[in-house]
Protein backbone atom coordinates (compact mmCIF):
# COMPACT_ATOMS: atom_id res chain seq x y z
CA UNK A 1 0.00 0.00 0.00
CA UNK A 2 1.39 3.41 -0.90
CA UNK A 3 2.14 5.99 1.79
CA UNK A 4 -0.62 8.24 0.49
CA UNK A 5 -3.32 5.56 0.24
CA UNK A 6 -6.66 7.05 1.28
CA UNK A 7 -9.59 4.69 1.76
CA UNK A 8 -12.18 5.53 4.43
CA UNK A 9 -13.65 2.57 6.28
CA UNK A 10 -17.15 3.76 5.40
CA UNK A 11 -16.65 2.62 1.79
CA UNK A 12 -16.03 -0.97 2.85
CA UNK A 13 -18.94 -1.16 5.29
CA UNK A 14 -21.51 0.12 2.77
CA UNK A 15 -20.91 -2.71 0.28
CA UNK A 16 -23.42 -5.06 1.89
CA UNK A 17 -25.45 -2.55 3.87
CA UNK A 18 -29.14 -3.41 4.42
CA UNK A 19 -32.24 -2.17 6.25
CA UNK A 20 -31.48 -4.23 9.35
CA UNK A 21 -28.11 -2.56 9.72
CA UNK A 22 -29.71 0.84 9.06
CA UNK A 23 -32.20 0.35 11.90
CA UNK A 24 -29.41 -0.72 14.25
CA UNK A 25 -27.30 2.31 13.32
CA UNK A 26 -30.24 4.69 13.77
CA UNK A 27 -30.96 3.37 17.27
CA UNK A 28 -27.30 3.40 18.30
CA UNK A 29 -26.76 6.87 16.83
CA UNK A 30 -29.73 8.28 18.72
CA UNK A 31 -28.50 6.85 22.01
CA UNK A 32 -24.96 8.13 21.50
CA UNK A 33 -26.34 11.55 20.57
CA UNK A 34 -28.20 11.69 23.89
CA UNK A 35 -24.98 10.78 25.72
CA UNK A 36 -22.92 13.28 23.73
CA UNK A 37 -25.18 16.34 24.19
CA UNK A 38 -24.38 17.18 27.83
CA UNK A 39 -20.74 16.14 27.42
CA UNK A 40 -20.19 18.38 24.40
CA UNK A 41 -21.51 21.43 26.23
CA UNK A 42 -19.64 20.61 29.43
CA UNK A 43 -16.31 20.01 27.70
CA UNK A 44 -16.62 23.26 25.75
CA UNK A 45 -17.38 25.40 28.79
CA UNK A 46 -14.53 23.76 30.74
CA UNK A 47 -12.21 24.52 27.81
CA UNK A 48 -13.00 28.22 28.01
CA UNK A 49 -15.35 28.52 25.01
CA UNK A 50 -19.12 28.68 24.51
CA UNK A 51 -21.34 25.59 24.85
CA UNK A 52 -22.35 26.04 21.21
CA UNK A 53 -18.73 25.38 20.18
CA UNK A 54 -18.89 21.97 21.81
CA UNK A 55 -22.07 20.92 20.03
CA UNK A 56 -20.82 22.29 16.70
CA UNK A 57 -17.62 20.28 17.14
CA UNK A 58 -19.56 17.10 17.87
CA UNK A 59 -21.71 17.66 14.77
CA UNK A 60 -19.01 18.52 12.23
CA UNK A 61 -16.06 16.52 13.54
CA UNK A 62 -18.31 13.61 14.46
CA UNK A 63 -19.69 13.38 10.93
CA UNK A 64 -16.41 14.00 9.06
CA UNK A 65 -14.33 11.57 11.13
CA UNK A 66 -16.97 8.86 10.62
CA UNK A 67 -17.02 9.50 6.86
CA UNK A 68 -13.26 9.68 6.37
CA UNK A 69 -11.71 7.72 9.26
CA UNK A 70 -10.26 4.24 9.51
CA UNK A 71 -12.55 2.75 12.15
CA UNK A 72 -15.98 1.22 11.89
CA UNK A 73 -17.65 2.18 15.17
CA UNK A 74 -15.62 4.95 16.83
CA UNK A 75 -17.39 8.21 17.71
CA UNK A 76 -15.51 11.52 17.54
CA UNK A 77 -16.14 14.71 19.48
CA UNK A 78 -14.79 16.98 22.22
CA UNK A 79 -13.19 14.99 25.05
CA UNK A 80 -12.08 15.60 28.59
CA UNK A 81 -8.45 14.92 27.73
CA UNK A 82 -8.24 18.23 25.85
CA UNK A 83 -9.78 20.44 28.55
CA UNK A 84 -6.64 21.43 30.43
CA UNK A 85 -4.65 22.12 27.25
CA UNK A 86 -7.40 24.13 25.56
CA UNK A 87 -8.16 26.20 28.63
CA UNK A 88 -4.48 27.09 28.90
CA UNK A 89 -4.36 28.14 25.23
CA UNK A 90 -7.50 30.26 25.57
CA UNK A 91 -6.17 31.92 28.73
CA UNK A 92 -2.81 32.74 27.14
CA UNK A 93 -3.59 33.36 23.47
CA UNK A 94 -7.38 33.78 23.19
CA UNK A 95 -10.11 31.86 21.35
CA UNK A 96 -9.02 33.09 17.90
CA UNK A 97 -5.60 31.52 18.32
CA UNK A 98 -7.17 28.32 19.70
CA UNK A 99 -8.96 27.96 16.36
CA UNK A 100 -5.64 28.37 14.55
CA UNK A 101 -4.04 25.78 16.84
CA UNK A 102 -6.89 23.39 16.02
CA UNK A 103 -6.33 23.81 12.28
CA UNK A 104 -2.56 23.34 12.66
CA UNK A 105 -3.06 20.24 14.79
CA UNK A 106 -5.41 18.82 12.16
CA UNK A 107 -2.79 19.38 9.45
CA UNK A 108 -0.21 17.59 11.62
CA UNK A 109 -2.56 14.62 12.08
CA UNK A 110 -3.10 14.38 8.32
CA UNK A 111 0.66 14.45 7.82
CA UNK A 112 1.15 11.71 10.44
CA UNK A 113 -1.34 9.50 8.65
CA UNK A 114 0.09 10.22 5.19
CA UNK A 115 3.57 9.32 6.44
CA UNK A 116 2.19 6.08 7.91
CA UNK A 117 2.99 7.00 11.51
CA UNK A 118 -0.24 5.48 12.79
CA UNK A 119 1.64 2.90 14.85
CA UNK A 120 3.34 5.66 16.86
CA UNK A 121 1.08 4.77 19.77
CA UNK A 122 3.15 1.60 20.23
CA UNK A 123 5.98 3.73 21.52
CA UNK A 124 3.90 5.19 24.33
CA UNK A 125 4.09 2.77 27.26
CA UNK A 126 0.85 2.16 29.14
CA UNK A 127 2.22 3.52 32.47
CA UNK A 128 2.92 6.83 30.71
CA UNK A 129 -0.58 6.98 29.21
CA UNK A 130 -2.14 6.08 32.57
CA UNK A 131 0.00 8.70 34.30
CA UNK A 132 -0.99 11.64 32.13
CA UNK A 133 -4.63 10.48 31.92
CA UNK A 134 -4.86 10.44 35.72
CA UNK A 135 -3.15 13.83 35.83
CA UNK A 136 -5.66 15.31 33.39
CA UNK A 137 -8.50 13.82 35.46
CA UNK A 138 -7.21 15.58 38.59
CA UNK A 139 -6.97 18.91 36.78
CA UNK A 140 -10.49 18.55 35.33
CA UNK A 141 -11.80 17.82 38.82
CA UNK A 142 -10.13 20.91 40.29
CA UNK A 143 -11.24 23.27 37.55
CA UNK A 144 -14.89 22.21 37.95
CA UNK A 145 -15.06 23.04 41.65
CA UNK A 146 -15.80 26.69 40.80
CA UNK A 147 -19.15 25.90 39.18
CA UNK A 148 -19.77 22.84 41.39
CA UNK A 149 -19.74 24.98 44.54
CA UNK A 150 -20.81 28.26 42.89
CA UNK A 151 -17.63 30.03 43.99
CA UNK A 152 -17.35 33.77 43.19
CA UNK A 153 -14.33 33.41 40.88
CA UNK A 154 -14.60 35.67 37.83
CA UNK A 155 -12.34 33.46 35.70
CA UNK A 156 -10.61 30.27 36.71
CA UNK A 157 -6.83 30.53 36.15
CA UNK A 158 -4.85 27.85 34.35
CA UNK A 159 -2.15 25.83 36.06
CA UNK A 160 -2.34 23.66 39.17
CA UNK A 161 -0.83 26.11 41.67
CA UNK A 162 -2.91 29.06 40.43
CA UNK A 163 -6.09 26.97 40.55
CA UNK A 164 -5.36 25.83 44.10
CA UNK A 165 -4.67 29.41 45.20
CA UNK A 166 -7.95 30.64 43.67
CA UNK A 167 -9.96 27.84 45.31
CA UNK A 168 -8.37 28.48 48.69
CA UNK A 169 -9.01 32.22 48.44
CA UNK A 170 -12.68 32.00 47.41
CA UNK A 171 -13.90 28.80 49.07
CA UNK A 172 -15.53 30.79 51.86
CA UNK A 173 -17.93 32.15 49.21
CA UNK A 174 -19.52 28.73 48.67
CA UNK A 175 -23.07 29.04 47.28
CA UNK A 176 -25.31 26.54 49.06
CA UNK A 177 -28.15 26.20 46.48
CA UNK A 178 -25.57 25.46 43.75
CA UNK A 179 -23.68 23.04 46.00
CA UNK A 180 -26.80 21.10 46.96
CA UNK A 181 -27.97 20.86 43.35
CA UNK A 182 -24.59 19.73 41.96
CA UNK A 183 -24.08 17.23 44.81
CA UNK A 184 -27.49 15.67 44.22
CA UNK A 185 -26.82 15.42 40.48
CA UNK A 186 -23.37 13.88 41.03
CA UNK A 187 -24.90 11.26 43.33
CA UNK A 188 -27.56 10.51 40.70
CA UNK A 189 -24.93 10.07 37.97
CA UNK A 190 -22.68 7.83 40.05
CA UNK A 191 -25.49 5.72 41.54
CA UNK A 192 -27.67 5.43 38.42
CA UNK A 193 -28.35 1.71 37.77
CA UNK A 194 -26.30 0.27 34.92
CA UNK A 195 -29.36 -1.52 33.58
CA UNK A 196 -31.08 1.83 32.99
CA UNK A 197 -28.00 3.51 31.53
CA UNK A 198 -28.54 1.97 28.11
CA UNK A 199 -32.08 3.34 27.85
CA UNK A 200 -31.50 6.62 29.68
CA UNK A 201 -27.83 7.66 30.10
CA UNK A 202 -27.25 9.16 33.55
CA UNK A 203 -25.63 12.44 32.35
CA UNK A 204 -28.62 13.14 30.11
CA UNK A 205 -31.08 12.32 32.90
CA UNK A 206 -29.21 14.64 35.28
CA UNK A 207 -29.18 17.42 32.69
CA UNK A 208 -32.91 17.13 31.97
CA UNK A 209 -33.95 16.95 35.63
CA UNK A 210 -31.75 19.91 36.58
CA UNK A 211 -33.02 21.99 33.65
CA UNK A 212 -36.67 21.25 34.47
CA UNK A 213 -36.15 22.02 38.15
CA UNK A 214 -34.41 25.31 37.36
CA UNK A 215 -37.12 26.37 34.91
CA UNK A 216 -40.11 25.32 37.04
CA UNK A 217 -38.91 26.47 40.45
CA UNK A 218 -36.71 29.37 39.37
CA UNK A 219 -33.71 28.03 41.29
CA UNK A 220 -31.16 30.73 42.24
CA UNK A 221 -28.27 29.16 40.31
CA UNK A 222 -26.16 30.23 37.32
CA UNK A 223 -27.37 28.92 33.95
CA UNK A 224 -26.24 28.90 30.34
CA UNK A 225 -28.62 31.78 29.77
CA UNK A 226 -27.21 33.94 32.57
CA UNK A 227 -23.58 33.15 31.76
CA UNK A 228 -23.55 32.84 27.96
CA UNK A 229 -26.91 34.21 26.83
CA UNK A 230 -28.04 30.74 25.76
CA UNK A 231 -27.16 28.82 22.60
CA UNK A 232 -27.87 30.32 19.14
CA UNK A 233 -30.06 28.22 16.86
CA UNK A 234 -28.44 26.45 13.90
CA UNK A 235 -24.89 25.98 12.72
CA UNK A 236 -22.80 29.15 12.53
CA UNK A 237 -21.73 30.29 9.08
CA UNK A 238 -18.13 29.38 8.21
CA UNK A 239 -15.66 32.21 8.76
CA UNK A 240 -11.99 32.71 8.07
CA UNK A 241 -9.33 32.32 10.75
CA UNK A 242 -7.77 35.45 12.21
CA UNK A 243 -4.12 34.58 11.60
CA UNK A 244 -1.50 36.79 13.20
CA UNK A 245 1.94 35.83 11.80
CA UNK A 246 3.66 37.18 14.91
CA UNK A 247 1.98 34.49 17.05
CA UNK A 248 2.48 31.61 14.61
CA UNK A 249 5.75 30.37 16.11
CA UNK A 250 4.26 30.56 19.62
CA UNK A 251 1.34 28.37 18.53
CA UNK A 252 3.45 25.52 17.11
CA UNK A 253 4.11 23.93 20.50
CA UNK A 254 0.47 23.91 21.72
CA UNK A 255 -0.70 22.78 18.28
CA UNK A 256 1.74 19.85 18.40
CA UNK A 257 0.51 18.98 21.90
CA UNK A 258 -3.08 18.89 20.61
CA UNK A 259 -2.06 16.74 17.64
CA UNK A 260 -0.05 14.34 19.80
CA UNK A 261 -2.80 13.92 22.38
CA UNK A 262 -5.42 13.64 19.62
CA UNK A 263 -3.43 10.87 17.93
CA UNK A 264 -2.96 8.96 21.18
CA UNK A 265 -6.60 9.28 22.25
CA UNK A 266 -8.09 8.42 18.85
CA UNK A 267 -5.90 5.34 18.36
CA UNK A 268 -6.46 4.19 21.95
CA UNK A 269 -10.18 4.54 21.31
CA UNK A 270 -9.80 2.47 18.15
CA UNK A 271 -7.94 -0.25 20.07
CA UNK A 272 -10.67 -0.35 22.72
CA UNK A 273 -13.39 -0.67 20.07
CA UNK A 274 -11.40 -3.38 18.29
CA UNK A 275 -11.26 -5.35 21.55
CA UNK A 276 -15.04 -5.06 21.90
CA UNK A 277 -15.84 -6.08 18.32
CA UNK A 278 -12.93 -8.31 17.18
CA UNK A 279 -12.45 -5.75 14.40
CA UNK A 280 -9.18 -4.18 13.22
CA UNK A 281 -8.81 -0.48 12.45
CA UNK A 282 -6.61 1.32 9.91
CA UNK A 283 -4.52 3.59 12.13
CA UNK A 284 -3.16 5.77 9.33
CA UNK A 285 -6.57 6.34 7.76
CA UNK A 286 -7.98 7.17 11.19
CA UNK A 287 -5.33 9.83 11.73
CA UNK A 288 -6.07 11.38 8.33
CA UNK A 289 -9.82 11.36 9.00
CA UNK A 290 -9.33 12.93 12.42
CA UNK A 291 -6.95 15.47 10.92
CA UNK A 292 -9.37 16.60 8.21
CA UNK A 293 -12.16 16.91 10.79
CA UNK A 294 -9.95 19.11 12.97
CA UNK A 295 -8.96 21.24 10.00
CA UNK A 296 -12.61 21.96 9.17
CA UNK A 297 -14.18 22.57 12.62
CA UNK A 298 -12.32 25.82 13.46
CA UNK A 299 -13.95 27.56 10.46
CA UNK A 300 -17.27 27.00 12.29
CA UNK A 301 -15.92 28.04 15.68
CA UNK A 302 -15.32 24.46 16.83
CA UNK A 303 -12.59 23.08 19.08
CA UNK A 304 -10.26 20.05 18.78
CA UNK A 305 -11.93 16.65 18.64
CA UNK A 306 -10.74 13.07 18.89
CA UNK A 307 -12.11 9.56 19.36
CA UNK A 308 -14.21 9.34 22.53
CA UNK A 309 -13.97 6.01 24.34
CA UNK A 310 -17.20 6.24 26.35
CA UNK A 311 -19.31 7.35 23.40
CA UNK A 312 -17.70 4.72 21.17
CA UNK A 313 -18.31 1.96 23.73
CA UNK A 314 -21.93 3.15 24.01
CA UNK A 315 -22.15 2.96 20.23
CA UNK A 316 -20.92 -0.64 20.24
CA UNK A 317 -23.11 -1.61 23.20
CA UNK A 318 -26.23 -0.33 21.46
CA UNK A 319 -25.71 -2.45 18.37
CA UNK A 320 -24.09 -0.06 15.88
CA UNK A 321 -23.01 -1.75 12.66
CA UNK A 322 -21.21 0.90 10.61
CA UNK A 323 -19.80 4.45 10.65
CA UNK A 324 -23.29 5.67 9.78
CA UNK A 325 -24.20 5.34 13.48
CA UNK A 326 -21.71 8.11 14.33
CA UNK A 327 -23.09 10.19 11.45
CA UNK A 328 -26.64 9.74 12.83
CA UNK A 329 -25.38 10.84 16.28
CA UNK A 330 -24.09 14.03 14.64
CA UNK A 331 -27.42 14.52 12.86
CA UNK A 332 -29.31 14.28 16.17
CA UNK A 333 -27.08 16.95 17.70
CA UNK A 334 -27.63 19.13 14.65
CA UNK A 335 -31.39 18.75 15.14
CA UNK A 336 -30.96 19.91 18.74
CA UNK A 337 -29.15 23.02 17.52
CA UNK A 338 -31.84 23.75 14.94
CA UNK A 339 -34.93 23.01 17.03
CA UNK A 340 -34.21 23.01 20.75
CA UNK A 341 -31.41 25.55 21.29
CA UNK A 342 -33.63 28.10 23.14
CA UNK A 343 -34.38 25.50 25.85
CA UNK A 344 -30.69 25.56 26.85
CA UNK A 345 -31.19 28.91 28.61
CA UNK A 346 -32.32 27.05 31.73
CA UNK A 347 -29.48 24.51 31.85
CA UNK A 348 -27.70 25.09 35.20
CA UNK A 349 -23.91 25.24 35.14
CA UNK A 350 -23.95 23.11 38.29
CA UNK A 351 -25.33 20.22 36.21
CA UNK A 352 -22.50 20.46 33.69
CA UNK A 353 -19.97 20.70 36.52
CA UNK A 354 -21.42 17.57 38.14
CA UNK A 355 -21.17 15.73 34.81
CA UNK A 356 -17.51 16.70 34.42
CA UNK A 357 -16.66 15.77 38.00
CA UNK A 358 -18.13 12.33 37.32
CA UNK A 359 -16.09 12.14 34.10
CA UNK A 360 -12.91 12.99 35.98
CA UNK A 361 -13.60 10.30 38.58
CA UNK A 362 -14.26 7.66 35.92
CA UNK A 363 -11.51 8.50 33.42
CA UNK A 364 -8.66 7.86 35.85
CA UNK A 365 -7.31 4.51 37.05
CA UNK A 366 -7.19 5.02 40.82
CA UNK A 367 -6.42 1.46 41.97
CA UNK A 368 -2.99 2.05 43.56
CA UNK A 369 -2.71 -1.64 44.39
CA UNK A 370 -1.80 -2.26 40.75
CA UNK A 371 1.47 -0.38 41.28
CA UNK A 372 2.69 -3.30 43.40
CA UNK A 373 1.86 -5.80 40.69
CA UNK A 374 4.08 -4.34 37.97
CA UNK A 375 7.81 -3.58 37.61
CA UNK A 376 9.07 -0.73 39.79
CA UNK A 377 10.51 1.20 36.86
CA UNK A 378 7.08 1.27 35.18
CA UNK A 379 5.56 2.54 38.41
CA UNK A 380 8.23 5.28 38.46
CA UNK A 381 7.24 6.32 34.92
CA UNK A 382 3.55 6.44 35.90
CA UNK A 383 4.10 8.49 39.06
CA UNK A 384 6.53 10.91 37.39
CA UNK A 385 4.22 11.50 34.43
CA UNK A 386 1.26 12.01 36.75
CA UNK A 387 3.04 14.55 38.96
CA UNK A 388 4.47 16.51 36.01
CA UNK A 389 1.08 16.60 34.24
CA UNK A 390 -0.66 17.95 37.33
CA UNK A 391 2.01 20.37 38.51
CA UNK A 392 3.54 21.59 35.27
CA UNK A 393 2.66 20.67 31.69
CA UNK A 394 1.47 17.66 29.67
CA UNK A 395 4.17 18.09 27.02
CA UNK A 396 6.94 18.08 29.62
CA UNK A 397 5.35 15.07 31.31
CA UNK A 398 5.23 13.05 28.08
CA UNK A 399 8.78 13.99 27.08
CA UNK A 400 10.29 13.05 30.45
CA UNK A 401 8.10 9.95 30.73
CA UNK A 402 9.24 8.71 27.33
CA UNK A 403 12.87 9.46 28.19
CA UNK A 404 12.58 7.49 31.44
CA UNK A 405 10.92 4.56 29.64
CA UNK A 406 13.68 4.54 27.02
CA UNK A 407 16.44 4.62 29.67
CA UNK A 408 14.83 1.79 31.65
CA UNK A 409 14.43 -0.25 28.46
CA UNK A 410 18.08 0.22 27.46
CA UNK A 411 19.24 -0.70 30.96
CA UNK A 412 17.05 -3.80 31.00
CA UNK A 413 18.23 -4.96 27.58
CA UNK A 414 21.87 -4.38 28.58
CA UNK A 415 21.39 -6.53 31.69
CA UNK A 416 20.11 -9.40 29.53
CA UNK A 417 22.99 -9.25 27.08
CA UNK A 418 26.09 -11.34 27.73
CA UNK A 419 28.43 -14.11 26.57
CA UNK A 420 27.65 -17.61 27.81
CA UNK A 421 29.80 -20.65 27.35
CA UNK A 422 28.15 -23.49 25.46
CA UNK A 423 27.77 -26.64 27.52
CA UNK A 424 26.54 -30.18 26.65
CA UNK A 425 23.48 -29.88 28.90
CA UNK A 426 22.18 -27.13 26.60
CA UNK A 427 21.24 -29.88 24.13
CA UNK A 428 18.71 -31.22 26.63
CA UNK A 429 17.24 -27.72 27.05
CA UNK A 430 16.94 -27.39 23.29
CA UNK A 431 15.11 -30.71 23.06
CA UNK A 432 12.59 -29.67 25.74
CA UNK A 433 11.72 -26.43 23.98
CA UNK A 434 12.03 -27.49 20.33
CA UNK A 435 8.99 -28.39 18.23
CA UNK A 436 11.08 -31.08 16.50
CA UNK A 437 9.69 -34.55 17.15
CA UNK A 438 6.53 -33.19 18.73
CA UNK A 439 3.02 -32.83 17.30
CA UNK A 440 0.53 -30.07 17.94
CA UNK A 441 -2.94 -31.56 18.57
CA UNK A 442 -5.92 -30.51 16.47
CA UNK A 443 -7.61 -27.47 17.95
CA UNK A 444 -4.35 -26.11 19.36
CA UNK A 445 -1.99 -23.44 18.02
CA UNK A 446 1.51 -22.84 19.41
CA UNK A 447 3.49 -19.59 19.11
CA UNK A 448 6.94 -18.53 20.25
CA UNK A 449 7.64 -15.00 21.48
CA UNK A 450 11.20 -13.83 20.98
CA UNK A 451 13.05 -10.73 22.15
CA UNK A 452 11.39 -8.07 24.30
CA UNK A 453 7.63 -7.87 24.85
CA UNK A 454 7.62 -4.20 25.78
CA UNK A 455 5.63 -1.06 24.96
CA UNK A 456 7.14 -0.79 21.48
CA UNK A 457 6.29 -4.35 20.44
CA UNK A 458 3.34 -5.46 22.60
CA UNK A 459 0.95 -5.22 19.65
CA UNK A 460 2.50 -8.42 18.19
CA UNK A 461 0.14 -10.25 20.57
CA UNK A 462 -2.80 -8.88 18.57
CA UNK A 463 -1.89 -11.02 15.55
CA UNK A 464 -2.22 -14.31 17.44
CA UNK A 465 -6.01 -14.49 17.33
CA UNK A 466 -5.98 -13.57 13.65
CA UNK A 467 -3.49 -16.29 12.74
CA UNK A 468 -5.31 -19.00 14.69
CA UNK A 469 -9.01 -18.02 14.75
CA UNK A 470 -10.26 -21.60 15.20
CA UNK A 471 -7.81 -22.76 17.86
CA UNK A 472 -9.44 -23.73 21.17
CA UNK A 473 -6.12 -23.73 22.99
CA UNK A 474 -3.27 -21.26 22.39
CA UNK A 475 0.25 -21.98 23.64
CA UNK A 476 2.78 -19.16 24.02
CA UNK A 477 6.38 -20.28 24.37
CA UNK A 478 8.39 -17.75 26.37
CA UNK A 479 11.87 -19.28 26.76
CA UNK A 480 13.33 -16.71 24.34
CA UNK A 481 11.55 -13.77 25.94
CA UNK A 482 14.31 -11.57 27.40
CA UNK A 483 12.19 -8.69 28.71
CA UNK A 484 8.59 -8.12 29.78
CA UNK A 485 7.18 -4.77 30.92
CA UNK A 486 3.77 -3.56 32.11
CA UNK A 487 2.47 -2.95 28.58
CA UNK A 488 3.48 -6.48 27.62
CA UNK A 489 1.82 -7.91 30.73
CA UNK A 490 -1.39 -6.05 29.91
CA UNK A 491 -1.25 -7.41 26.35
CA UNK A 492 -0.96 -10.98 27.69
CA UNK A 493 -3.84 -10.36 30.10
CA UNK A 494 -5.97 -8.97 27.26
CA UNK A 495 -5.23 -12.09 25.19
CA UNK A 496 -6.18 -14.35 28.10
CA UNK A 497 -9.44 -12.46 28.62
CA UNK A 498 -10.33 -12.54 24.91
CA UNK A 499 -9.70 -16.27 24.71
CA UNK A 500 -11.73 -16.96 27.84
CA UNK A 501 -14.67 -14.90 26.54
CA UNK A 502 -14.72 -17.19 23.51
CA UNK A 503 -14.46 -20.40 25.55
CA UNK A 504 -10.77 -20.92 24.80
CA UNK A 505 -7.63 -21.47 26.88
CA UNK A 506 -4.18 -19.87 27.08
CA UNK A 507 -1.11 -21.85 28.17
CA UNK A 508 2.29 -20.24 28.82
CA UNK A 509 5.46 -22.29 28.87
CA UNK A 510 9.22 -21.92 29.22
CA UNK A 511 9.18 -18.63 31.16
CA UNK A 512 12.49 -17.70 32.78
CA UNK A 513 12.55 -17.01 36.52
CA UNK A 514 12.47 -13.22 36.06
CA UNK A 515 9.51 -13.40 33.66
CA UNK A 516 7.77 -15.88 35.95
CA UNK A 517 8.18 -13.48 38.88
CA UNK A 518 6.47 -10.74 36.84
CA UNK A 519 3.62 -13.09 35.87
CA UNK A 520 3.10 -13.98 39.52
CA UNK A 521 3.49 -10.41 40.77
CA UNK A 522 0.87 -9.11 38.32
CA UNK A 523 -1.45 -12.00 39.30
CA UNK A 524 -1.65 -13.09 35.68
CA UNK A 525 -0.26 -16.46 36.77
CA UNK A 526 -3.07 -16.76 39.32
CA UNK A 527 -5.73 -15.95 36.70
CA UNK A 528 -4.20 -18.44 34.27
CA UNK A 529 -4.10 -21.21 36.84
CA UNK A 530 -1.12 -23.31 37.90
CA UNK A 531 -1.84 -26.01 35.32
CA UNK A 532 -1.57 -23.50 32.48
CA UNK A 533 1.98 -22.42 33.39
CA UNK A 534 4.24 -25.17 32.13
CA UNK A 535 8.07 -25.46 32.21
CA UNK A 536 8.54 -26.38 28.54
CA UNK A 537 6.81 -27.02 25.23
CA UNK A 538 6.47 -30.77 25.76
CA UNK A 539 4.56 -30.26 29.00
CA UNK A 540 2.46 -27.49 27.43
CA UNK A 541 1.42 -29.75 24.53
CA UNK A 542 0.46 -32.47 27.00
CA UNK A 543 -1.61 -29.95 28.95
CA UNK A 544 -3.30 -28.80 25.72
CA UNK A 545 -4.33 -32.39 24.96
CA UNK A 546 -5.90 -32.66 28.43
CA UNK A 547 -7.88 -29.43 27.97
CA UNK A 548 -9.06 -30.45 24.49
CA UNK A 549 -10.05 -33.89 25.69
CA UNK A 550 -11.91 -32.62 28.73
CA UNK A 551 -13.47 -29.73 26.81
CA UNK A 552 -12.96 -27.45 29.83
CA UNK A 553 -11.62 -23.91 29.74
CA UNK A 554 -9.12 -23.34 32.54
CA UNK A 555 -7.83 -19.85 31.74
Amino acid sequence: MSALAFRPRLLDTLRHYDRKQLRADLMAGATVGIVALPLAMAFAIASGVSPQAGIVTAVIAGALAAMLGGTRLCVTGPTGAFIVILYGIVSKYGVANLLICTFMAGAMLVLMGALRLGQVIRFFPMPLITGFTNGIAVLIFLTQLKDFFGLPIAKMPSGFFAVMAALREHFSGLHWPTTLLSSALLALILLWPKKLNRLAPSPFVALMLATLATALFDLPVATLGSRFGGIPQGLPMPAGLDLNPTHLSDLLAPAFTIALLGAIESLLCAVVVDSLTADRHDANQELMGQGIANMVVPFFGGIPATGAVVRSATNVGNGARSPLAAIFHAALLLAVLLLAAPLANHVPLAALAAILVSVSLKMGDWDIRKARQFPRHDTAVLVTTFVLTVAFDLTIAVEIGLLMAAVFFIRSMASHTGAHQLKPEYAQLYERHSIAGKSVPDGCAAFRIEGALFFGAADCIDTILQEAPRARVVILQLHRLVMLDTTGLLALEALRARLRENGKSLILCGAADEVLDLLEGSRLAERLGEDNLQPDLAAALQRAEEVLTEGVVWA
